[in-house]
């Protein structure tokens, strides 16, 4: 009986065991079937789009940023886009998904850009789909393309890591940062660059203030912290419309005539100011000599004005109060860097100002800019 019990659970088993199977092949047979379909269904549908690569490089530079351009011709006149699906590109970065589209009497003349990341490189596949207002499906075009031939330099230690059109300098200044380091702030403007790849070797400190990102056209706001014995910093870029490293090279020169007030940081020359007292007392005594000696009190005037304007000099810099954990900032400007924050208040020597910041003097003698709302109230 107990043996009879078993032989028919095997058997329900089993049987239950070959329902699923057939179900599961089933789903598989539907699914393969519906692809099936669907290759048959394109396969079937009109092509309405022929392309192909109407300008493009073959040899590259690891870094550049190039263009490439398809010629797409359509069959159907009245459509609403052509949209592009880019596949299978290896060592590229696309900077555009929405290429750049121009057109003639028949053709369709579409840009996209890359970056170009690896040592080697291929084009994406592009799948070209067109669209009308009647939703029609219409069969896709897909355009094979092929490797590039990528060269990677081998630059210097000055190389900024700037493959470029161009890259210019704007302005510049150098200042005091301490007793062992001067900083430079420099602007620049760029074509066909990344910008931030900028980097500089052999720099105690560096960093961006502020960048405009457009690979077009760009422009940088940069600081960096070097070595006060250096009379000069320079460093190099790649230019691509000379095909070869071109050499930017800045004097050490701590001036305030080189740059604008946006990085003025030169805090006053206390000796200028001496030798203008010592300039005015000395009129002033000429002037009280020639009273004396003429009679003429009228000329008292030139000695009031030149005592007047040493007492002017003479003036202590104002001081400000600066809040608890006030930022420091090595610019005055938007997202700038902050250098230090402020762990107590303090009270320190105002050296300028411009739009939203004030220039102090630190305890450590750096300057720096911190915003307006920084400063207590009272």
């Amino acid at each position: 009986m107990i043996r009879l019990f078993f032989l028919g659970l095997l058997l329900l088993t089993t049987l239950s065991s070959n329902e699923n199977t057939d179900v599961i092949q089933d789903i598989i047979s539907s699914h393969n079937e519906s692809e099936s379909n669907q290759t048959l269904n394109q396969n079937n549908l009109q092509k309405v789009l022929y392309l192909n690569i109407e300008k493009a490089p073959t040899r590259v530079i690891k870094g550049e940023i190039f263009s490439l351009t398809l010629k797409t011709l359509s069959t159907v006149k009245n459509f609403t886009n052509i949209t592009y699906e880019l596949t299978n590109h290896d060592g590229l970065r696309a900077l555009n998904s929405i290429p750049y589209r121009d057109k003639d009497s028949k053709y369709f003349y579409d840009t996209f850009y890359f970056l170009v990341l690896g040592s080697s490189a291929s084009l994406p596949e592009f799948t070209a789909t067109l669209h009308d207002n009647d939703k029609t499906i219409y069969k896709k075009t897909i355009l094979k393309t092929y490797e590039l031939e990528v060269v990677t330099l081998n630059p210097k230690k000055d190389f900024a890591n700037i493959v470029a059109n161009s890259f210019e300098l704007l302005n510049y200044k150098t200042t005091t940062y301490d007793q062992q380091h001067n900083i430079i702030i420099f602007s620049a403007i760029a074509t066909n660059c990344d910008l931030t790849a900028f980097k500089l070797q052999n720099v105690f400190k560096q960093g961006v203030e502020s960048m405009t990102e457009s690979y077009f056209d760009s422009k940088l706001l940069y600081y960096i912290i070097i070595d006060k014995k250096l009379e000069h910093f320079s460093f190099s870029f790649f230019n691509l419309k000379r095909n070869g490293f071109s050499l930017i090279s800045i004097p050490i020169i701590v001036s305030d005539d080189s740059v604008t007030t946006q990085s003025d940081l030169k805090p006053k020359d206390q000796s200028k100011e001496i030798l203008k007292m010592k300039i005015a007392a000395a009129f002033a005594l000429l002037a009280t000599l020639f009273i004396i000696f003429r009679k003429k009190y009228i000329y008292l005037v030139f000695v009031i004005i030149p005592l007047a304007y040493i007492a002017y000099l003479a003036i202590p810099s104002k001081e400000v109060c600066i809040k608890v954990g006030a930022a420091i900032y090595l610019l005055p400007v938007q997202n700038g860097t902050v250098f230090e924050v402020t762990n107590r208040e303090y009270r320190l020597q105002k050296e300028g100002s411009v739009k939203k910041f004030i220039k102090v003097k630190l305890q450590n003698q750096k300057i720096g800019w911190v915003r307006n709302e920084d400063i207590c109230s009272n």
